[in-house]
């Protein structure tokens, strides 16, 4: 390993440590325990988001941020805002009604933590608190970002982002997609969110959207890069290290990147991805480091 590399290795081992002890401060704030009857709801919440997790969205924003100096203050809260809307995706994917999952982050699911009313009422709880985080003023003073943060975040969360993806991976359990297909679901799925952590990070910045393309196709590579190495895990990983149940999607008959590609054509597909990432950041200097660390992250991870 070179010095330029381990550098780098070890600037995204400290980001990640950081904004994952921002992240659960965040959400110790946000999600103090009432001394009232709606305790066991905040439990429930605080159980899912507090602890664990890759916190690579977060991170993605913190990282894009930083090449505008924007405030830490106000990128906590974007980053806690879209975490938000990725864990309550996360309770909702575990229900027995989807994926029926039993454990997530290496302990127990919502639902079988406390129960399954309990576990939907919290999802649908912290999807509510990522646009309250992101419509108060506190995050950011000027209302047009504020609203293009929320305008954003809702695109990626709806019909045509993240819960459209979830729509067409419930069809793949009884349809065959081809390459295209699948391409087109986990962009929605995975990569919609990926995008918007990136996104928001521009936003923040008052960086034009004409200035975004750059990062726009650095988020859009990450984001298949990145599910293409969930695949992988999804096969070759250690159930223990992952915290969750592998090899779902083979046993439910569904078409992924290896199923239709092989593992060593996804295995290369995903190297090409992150190059072409880090291509994108061409136009940063050293500022750009920590995004191009995240980039080649996302195939070295082991959950």
């Amino acid at each position: 390993m070179s010095a330029d590399v381990a550098d780098a290795s070890q600037t995204l081992e400290t980001a990640l440590r950081d904004v994952a002890a921002e992240i659960d401060h965040q959400f110790d704030q946000f999600l103090a325990v009432p001394a009232d009857p709606r305790a066991r709801l905040y439990e429930a919440m605080r159980h899912a988001a507090i602890g664990g997790g890759k916190r690579l969205r977060p991170l993605l924003t913190f990282a894009t941020a930083q090449l505008f100096a924007v405030d830490r203050r106000c990128t906590a809260r974007v980053a806690t805002a879209i975490e938000a809307i990725h864990v309550y995706s996360l309770i909702h994917d575990d229900l027995p009604a989807m994926d029926d999952d039993d454990m997530r982050r290496g302990k127990p699911t919502v639902h079988r933590a406390f129960d399954e009313a309990t576990a939907i009422l919290a999802g649908d709880c912290l999807h509510a608190l990522a646009f309250e985080i992101l419509a108060d003023p506190a995050t950011h003073a000027d209302p047009f970002v504020r609203a293009e943060l929320i305008a954003d975040l809702a695109q990626a969360s709806g019909p045509s982002g993240m819960a459209g993806g979830q729509m067409m991976d419930l069809v793949a359990e009884n349809t065959s997609f081809d390459l295209a297909t699948v391409t087109r679901c986990q962009a929605l799925k995975t990569g919609a969110l990926i995008a918007c952590s990136v996104e928001a990070g521009a936003i923040l910045g008052r960086l034009p959207p004409e200035g975004r393309t750059g990062l726009r196709g650095y988020a859009r590579d990450i984001g298949l890069a990145f599910q293409i190495a969930d695949d992988i895990l999804d096969v070759e990983g250690d159930q223990d290290a992952v915290g969750k149940q592998l090899r779902k999607d083979e046993a439910a008959g569904k078409e992924t990147f290896l199923s239709l590609l092989g593992i060593d054509r996804a295995r290369e597909q995903a190297r090409m991805l992150v190059d072409q990432a880090i291509a994108h950041l061409h136009s940063y200097g050293p500022e750009a480091d920590l995004l191009r660390a995240i980039a080649r992250f996302v195939l070295e991870r082991d959950r």
